[in-house]
C-alpha cells in the first residue's frame, strides 16, 4: 500500500493560477515520498472541472520548480477511453487529486472507473496526494461545499463518499479565514449530530495529514 498525503486547503483560490502557496516542502515532501528523483506525476482537476489556470499551476510547482515530468488527466474538458485513463494512471509514480467540487468529481469517477484504478494504484504503492476535495476523496466520507457551486448564495455542507481508503471522514478548511465563515463548521455538526460514532479529522488550511497504514487520524 502506499502511503496518502490529504492538504487541509490552499490559503487563496483554488481556481486561480498561482494558487500554490502551501509551504514548498510539502511539495518536496509528497515527491521525495516516491523513492525517486524525477517521479512521473499525474494531476487530476476534475473537481475544479479542468480548469486551465489551475493546471498552469499546478505544472509551475511539480514541472518546473521540482523538475518532475507532468501528465494531466482532463475528465471534463476531454473525454478520453477507459485505456488511456488506465494507462495514466498506471505509468505514474504519484498522483495529486485538485480541489474543487467533491461531488461532482466523485460520481464523475464511479462513472468513469477511476475510483477502481485509483483504488487499484494504492494498493501497487503509488503516491497519493490531494487538496480538499483531493484530500476528501481518499477517505469514507467528508465534508463537503459541493451544493455552492449550483447555489452560489447557498451555506450548505453535505457528506460525500470518498473512495474509502482512509477511515473516518475528513473536514479540510478546518477553520478556515478563506473558506471558512463558521458555515463548514456547522455543516460539520449537524452531520456528526446525525452519526454521532463517526471518526472524524479536521485540517487547516496549509496542513497536511500523512498516512501510512494508519487505521485513523
Amino acid at each position: 500500500m502506499g502511503p496518502i498525503i490529504a492538504i487541509g486547503g490552499y490559503k487563496t483560490d483554488w481556481s486561480e493560477e498561482g494558487c500554490f502557496d502551501t509551504p514548498f516542502e510539502v511539495d518536496q515532501r509528497i515527491v521525495k515520498l516516491t523513492g525517486k528523483k524525477k517521479p512521473k506525476v499525474l494531476f487530476i482537476p476534475t473537481a475544479s472541472s479542468d480548469g486551465p489556470g489551475y493546471i498552469k499551476s499546478f505544472q509551475k510547482v511539480y514541472g518546473e520548480k521540482l523538475g518532475c515530468p507532468v501528465e494531466v488527466l482532463r475528465l471534463i474538458a476531454e473525454k478520453p477511453p477507459h485505456a488511456e485513463i488506465a494507462a495514466k494512471i498506471r505509468a505514474a509514480d504519484l498522483i495529486y487529486v485538485g480541489g474543487g467540487n467533491t461531488l461532482m468529481m466523485m460520481n464523475k469517477w464511479r462513472r468513469l472507473g477511476v475510483d477502481r484504478l485509483l483504488i487499484e494504484a494504492h494498493q501497487r504503492g503509488t503516491v497519493l496526494a490531494g487538496v480538499s476535495a483531493g484530500a476528501i476523496c481518499w477517505y469514507e466520507w467528508g465534508v463537503s461545499d459541493s451544493r455552492q457551486f449550483y447555489n452560489k448564495d447557498s451555506h450548505e455542507y453535505i457528506q460525500v463518499r470518498g473512495l474509502g481508503l482512509l477511515k473516518g471522514m475528513c473536514c479540510p478548511h478546518f477553520g478556515s479565514s478563506v473558506y471558512d465563515k463558521g458555515y463548514r463548521m456547522e455543516g460539520l455538526r449537524k452531520i456528526l449530530k446525525r452519526h454521532p460514532k463517526l471518526k472524524w479529522v479536521g485540517i487547516k488550511d496549509g496542513e497536511v495529514v500523512e498516512q501510512l497504514s494508519l487505521e485513523y487520524v
